[in-house]
């Protein structure tokens, strides 16, 4: 079937060459079409997108689904990362595989109502009563109808050995290993238009020993599957860094092999000039997760600096405890406005933030299929309208969905298919997520 996206009030297109719309036929983006041109061959379908800003579908590369069960956590409140920390990892060592599997999907469900057509996670968590989480996840993320790029994590560093989470939360590293492998054969699509991807993410220098770190990345290459963790995050893992390894975070990073243009680190805020350099050589991607480095006052990420010597830069909404929000299009304006504090309001624009948020996430994911609007690539698109009362007045339609906050999608295609129409997902009975989520929120608490 060929569907006719017409006449779009705004498209966000390399080329500039598709004001009249676009094709898609079955998964494909299949032409572009200049002002006032008609498609080539006959369409099944038109859609009069003339309210509409068509954006690619966002790519979200670091999350944690299972935080959504601890938004503003009581104990939480007010802190820095390792305090933080401490105060939530008792409360996470109560998952079970039902908290798992609901968090993944209102957070999926979150991701995609913003916009966001990929959804990346990072679980890291397997406790006692949920072993199998990441299989959990895979079920959740196909009921829902994203893409997914889930990362199996895991902490085998407890406190008692000098790591940061306690021992409840940790698993035996050869056990870890051989859930990686189980997972990747089980799961990872490496082909055009996948569904799902698997890496694989060790939480953190603080919560991994170096031979996990160095044994991880062999099994990832040896599997063709990329690698992800938090790195440089804040002022408190670099002291720790040097203080159990001898050495800053970057300089542990090579000296485990993960120097390489198949990893991409979390925040990555606490560089030096020539670690930056060193990143860059090296193609090594960095997540930007504006909200949760503002609300645990992490610091800022260096952005242009980073893509300019030649790191990938991509975007992440992080934990629902820390950001408290899974709202993609939201992100996409904290990352401007942040990075504009950093830069200056000339240097940092919406089109900046709305590079990292597509094709700069793709590239930290390792995709080129996805990301942008162009013929040949998956018919994954965001259609945003500008009826709200935070719009009226404004001019340039891009530059509005940020400057005057865009937070809800009007329709959302993956793979050609909507997954939302009119603001509302099409097959999710949001009611009754909603209150299975409350329900396993109230049954964590009280663990």
């Amino acid at each position: 079937m060929k569907l006719w996206l017409k006449n779009p009030l705004a498209i966000l297109e390399a080329s500039n060459s598709a004001q009249a719309g676009i094709v898609i036929q079955d998964k494909h983006i299949i032409e572009l079409l200049a002002a006032g041109q008609q498609p080539s061959t006959k369409v099944d379908q038109v859609f009069d997108a003339s309210q509409h800003v068509i954006l690619p579908g966002l790519i979200n590369t670091h999350h944690h689904f299972y935080q959504t069960l601890t938004r503003a956590y009581p104990d939480a409140l007010n802190k820095e990362l390792f305090p933080w920390l401490k105060s939530l990892y008792p409360v996470w060592a109560g998952l079970t595989d039902e908290m798992i599997h609901v968090s993944t999907r209102l957070a999926a469900t979150e991701l995609l109502l913003s916009g966001c057509t990929t959804a990346g996670d990072h679980h890291y968590v397997f406790p006692e009563a949920a072993r199998e989480a990441l299989d959990i996840q895979v079920d959740a993320i196909q009921q829902i109808g994203v893409r997914g790029a889930l990362t199996r994590g895991s902490m085998s560093l407890g406190e008692d050995d000098g790591g940061l989470p306690p021992r409840n939360t940790i698993q035996a590293e050869d056990a870890i290993l051989t859930d990686c492998e189980r997972v990747i054969n089980e799961y990872h699509d490496a082909s055009e238009g996948s569904m799902m991807t698997v890496a694989l993410a060790p939480c953190s220098p603080f919560s991994v020993t170096e031979d996990l770190m160095k044994q991880t990345a062999t099994l990832a290459r040896a599997k063709g599957v990329r690698l992800h963790t938090h790195l440089a995050e804040t002022f408190d893992e670099n002291d720790f860094c040097i203080k159990m390894f001898g050495v800053r975070p970057v300089d542990y990073l090579e000296r485990v092999g993960w120097m390489s243009d198949d990893v991409w680190l979390a925040h990555g805020i606490h560089f030096t000039d020539d670690e930056i350099t060193r990143l860059g050589n090296a193609g090594v991607g960095i997540t930007h997760c504006p909200s949760s480095n503002m609300v645990l006052g992490s610091g800022q990420c260096r952005t242009l600096e980073l893509e300019q010597a030649g790191s990938p830069v991509g975007l992440g909404v992080d934990g629902s405890a820390s950001a408290d929000c899974s709202n993609m299009i939201q992100e996409v304006r904290q990352a401007m406005l942040l990075q504009r504090l950093r830069y200056g309001s000339a240097k940092v624009t919406h089109f900046d933030a709305l590079r990292w948020a597509t094709k700069g996430s793709a590239a930290c994911l390792g995709r080129d299929d996805i990301g942008e609007i162009a013929i040949g690539k998956q018919a994954d698109l965001a259609l945003f309208t500008l009826d709200e009362l935070r719009f009226s007045g404004s001019g340039d339609p891009l530059a509005a969905l940020l400057l005057c906050g865009a937070h809800k999608a009007d329709r959302v295609m993956v793979a050609g298919k909507w997954k939302v129409k009119n603001g509302e997902p099409v097959d999710i009975d949001l009611n009754r997520l909603v209150a299975e989520h409350e329900a396993a929120r109230r049954a964590l608490a009280l663990q």
